[in-house]
């Protein structure tokens, strides 16, 4: 297994297939981390679409969004299931953040929290702007999930400003 990028590392390039809910409307397409650039961007890492945590962790960033955007950053929400299953996960609760789908769990590998059984550990990695991870999280157990309050400290951090 890959060990995960330490502060200041670059983040491997990516493409993974996704889409996000806007409008009632599913809009997929391919989301690629160097076209990011510039701009801060949280890739948050849950095990699966529609399980307890899971749920909670997306509704509260969905939910939190404007904190996010307010400091200039987008997330991306990254599991193994398919994008079939994150548009039904999407709809059901109304989550309004890109849902990608590492069903090769490739990135996940190459970050270092691919994990036997449940497919990968819950992480949060927040990419600066100039492709560089600047923070990270990884849970040793998953049941729990970094807070929009605490994903937002780190983001100041940056020192971020919207737009």
């Amino acid at each position: 297994m890959a060990s995960t990028p330490t502060p200041g590392q670059a983040v491997a390039d990516f493409s993974l297939p996704g889409g996000v809910l806007s409008n009632d409307v599913f809009e997929r397409r391919d989301f690629v981390l160097s076209e990011q650039r510039g701009h801060p961007l949280v890739l948050a890492f849950y095990p699966g679409d529609d399980t307890s945590v899971c749920t909670k962790q997306l509704c509260s960033y969905s939910s939190g969004l404007e904190t996010f955007t307010d400091c200039g950053a987008e997330v991306w929400a990254i599991s193994p299931q398919s994008v079939d299953s994150h548009e039904e996960f999407a709809r059901k609760y109304g989550l309004r953040m890109p849902l990608l789908a590492d069903t090769d769990r490739s990135v996940a590998r190459a970050l270092g929290i691919a994990a036997p059984g449940i497919g990968l550990r819950r992480a949060v990695f927040l990419i600066a702007p100039d492709g560089t991870l600047h923070w990270k999280h990884v849970a040793l157990l998953g049941a729990t999930f970094q807070s929009t309050e605490t994903l937002a400290r780190q983001l100041a951090g940056l020192g971020a400003t919207g737009g």
